[in-house]
């Protein structure tokens, strides 16, 4: 594999000095940089070694680790100096060199370096595949097939009885517009430990799982990262327990909303209903309500999907206080109906039909009907909903989009 290293010096005697002892070979790469040239050409460090000659340049050091931090870097110094090294290792600095250091013991801490540098290599790598088939974000540790991530890690923890917590995190629909991008995950992932795992099951929303934490615990975290982020978010957390995958999402979700429906919702006016004495003016009211929340979301979601998923064709239809959003396969049909029975309550039913043969073994989550008083149906549960309902249809049914 081809070695490119990094020299970094405002002293040419240093230059002179490490490249004999570098060994390198015909296929690597050696560039020389000085300090004041680093942060534009940052973007060629990718993938590389990079060696800081930090005689007579100590601070510039310190600073330049900083703004590296993300790439392997071995410090030099002519003399040796204790107090600097514990800085710099506290910097960010993966290894130290001076004069003193034999050149068995400089070989050794290259060659280290370099195979470090060619995991970082590999791992960017396979992260980029990962992130082309959009299993995670581009930038950040955050899984976008949380489905079967969830379904493994789940059964890691019951088979190991360890104590695990689930959230749902997500901003109210008036807020979330006003966020950036990125921000609330990149908030979360600086303060989770590395084996919590932070999923994205839609825009500006996640599921976050933390390992070996109780809901105490959890409520610590989760109320530091409240406070970083600058507008109103809202999480429901509950434990994982002996649950299911879709067992644990609907219990975490379900706290979700009622958290953010109690700052939306108004308090409830106990003569409301003679408001409404006539039941004509009531019905239109109800469902002039009812398709102003129901057609964005069916909207948004259609869109979001359609021609994305090979294979899969999603149409909608809204009428009168129903409304329907069909997923079609190439052998399956994923039927999500919302209705008002009475104008009372809120039945979202979910079932599954296939045109495949009698004798296909082939299984299929079984229907099921959530139900809602007419004040919790609010944008952001409904389309999480149908993330889920999408998410169940592409991993539940077994869907071969090959």
């Amino acid at each position: 594999m081809q070695n490119h290293i990094v020299l970094v010096s405002d002293d040419f005697e240093f230059f002179e000095y490490i490249i004999p002892k570098l060994s390198l070979r015909k296929s690597d790469e050696v560039y020389r940089f000085c300090f004041d040239e680093v942060p534009e050409k940052l973007h060629l460090l990718k993938n590389t070694l990079l060696i800081i000659n930090a005689e007579e340049k100590q601070e510039e050091t310190i600073a330049l680790l900083d703004i590296v931090s993300k790439i392997p870097t071995i410090v030099f110094s002519f003399q040796e100096n204790e107090d600097f090294k514990i800085r710099a290792y506290r910097a960010g600095m993966l290894g130290y060199i001076s004069l003193m250091t034999s050149q068995e013991e400089f070989e050794a801490i290259i060659l280290s370096a370099l195979n470090y540098t060619g995991f970082i290599e590999k791992s960017d790598f396979y992260r980029e595949i990962l992130s082309n088939k959009n299993l995670i974000s581009k930038n950040n540790e955050v899984y976008s097939d949380y489905t079967s991530l969830l379904d493994s890690e789940i059964k890691k923890i019951s088979e190991n009885a360890i104590e695990a917590v689930l959230m749902a995190i997500s901003p109210n629909e008036k807020t979330k517009f006003l966020l950036q991008p990125n921000q609330i995950e990149t908030i979360i992932l600086k303060n989770i430990r590395k084996n919590d795992i932070l999923m994205n099951y839609a825009t500006n929303k996640y599921f976050l799982l933390l390992h070996n934490t109780n809901i105490t615990f959890a409520n610590h975290v989760w109320e530091k990262i409240q406070n970083l982020i600058p507008e109103k978010i809202y999480a429901g957390i509950a434990s994982i327990g002996n649950k299911s995958r879709q067992q644990i999402i609907n219990e975490v979700l379900n706290r979700l909303h009622e958290a953010i429906n109690k700052d939306l919702l108004p308090e409830t006016n106990t003569n409301s209903s003679s408001s409404f004495s006539n039941y004509k003016l009531y019905r239109r009211e109800f469902n002039k309500n009812f398709e102003k929340t129901v057609t964005p979301v069916f909207y948004q979601i259609q869109q979001k999907y359609n021609g994305k998923l090979f294979g899969i064709k999603i149409q909608q239809f809204i009428d009168e206080g129903i409304g329907t959003l069909e997923i079609i396969g190439r052998y399956e049909r994923g039927i999500l109906k919302i209705s008002t029975p009475g104008l009372s309550k809120v039945n979202i039913d979910i079932s599954y039909t296939n045109n495949l043969s009698e004798n296909n073994n082939k299984s299929f989550p079984k229907a099921k009907r959530i139900t809602l008083a007419p004040s919790e149906l609010e944008a952001g549960l409904l389309e999480d909903i149908l993330e889920q309902f999408i998410a169940e249809f592409k991993n539940e049914v077994n869907y071969d989009n090959t």
